[in-house]
């Protein structure tokens, strides 16, 4: 599955420390499928600032679209 291809997939995800000190990303989706991310807190700020960067593009692009006439998604 790439990146832009949309899913009818459901999940709830959860991100937090665990007791060992790694942070956890728990991501658990239907038909019991659970999976546990675990990241040393380097790992995880890298994660945290591609998500930034990915959040900005996103928004970067939705403005262009709304200046453009495009309808934006949601």
């Amino acid at each position: 599955m790439g990146i832009n291809k949309q899913s009818d997939i459901a999940a709830n995800i959860q991100i937090g420390p665990t007791d060992a000190g790694m942070v956890r990303i728990y991501i658990e989706a239907e038909g019991g499928i659970e999976l546990p991310l675990d990241f040393d807190p380097e790992e995880a700020d890298e994660i945290a600032e591609e998500l930034r960067a990915a959040a900005e593009a996103a928004r970067l692009m939705t403005e262009e679209g709304s200046k453009s006439g495009k309808p934006r998604r949601r």
